[in-house]
């Protein structure tokens, strides 16, 4: 199984702490402006303008999910999510390209920001990564 399988496998595990309904929770609201903030902030505005723009997505390292996010940050992530912070980094690092892109599909970050519900963004993450 690869990183990717096994990330997916990790987010879509049926309990309400796992590492998707936290990337959820992340994104709503003005959530994935603050987020993008902090991947320019950490030296990955490239990165993290490529996932909003409609190109091809450059790919992101778990280290640099640390990076932007910072220990305490990730611990709290991997602690809501009931994963370790190299799962939660490793994880997100496969994850966070798509799902931007995915809620981008304009190549701009929606004013107001997303504007969907945490239940909302489970289904939608869930159908991108082919779980229900």
């Amino acid at each position: 199984m690869g990183l990717l399988e096994s990330a997916v496998g990790m987010l879509s595990g049926g309990n309400q702490g796992g590492l998707m309904r936290v990337l959820a929770g992340l994104v709503s609201g003005g959530g994935l402006q603050k987020l993008l903030s902090q991947f320019q902030q950490g030296g990955m505005g490239d990165k993290a303008a490529s996932w909003v723009g409609t190109g091809e997505n450059q790919p992101l390292e778990a280290h640099e999910v640390e990076q932007a996010m910072g220990h305490s940050q990730l611990d709290q992530i991997a602690q809501q999510a009931g994963v370790s912070r190299q799962e939660a980094a490793g994880g997100l690092a496969q994850l966070l390209p798509q799902a931007v892109n995915h809620l981008t599909p304009d190549g701009q970050v929606p004013q107001g920001g997303v504007q969907h519900n945490e239940n909302d963004l489970m289904g939608m993450l869930g159908g991108l990564f082919g779980r229900k």
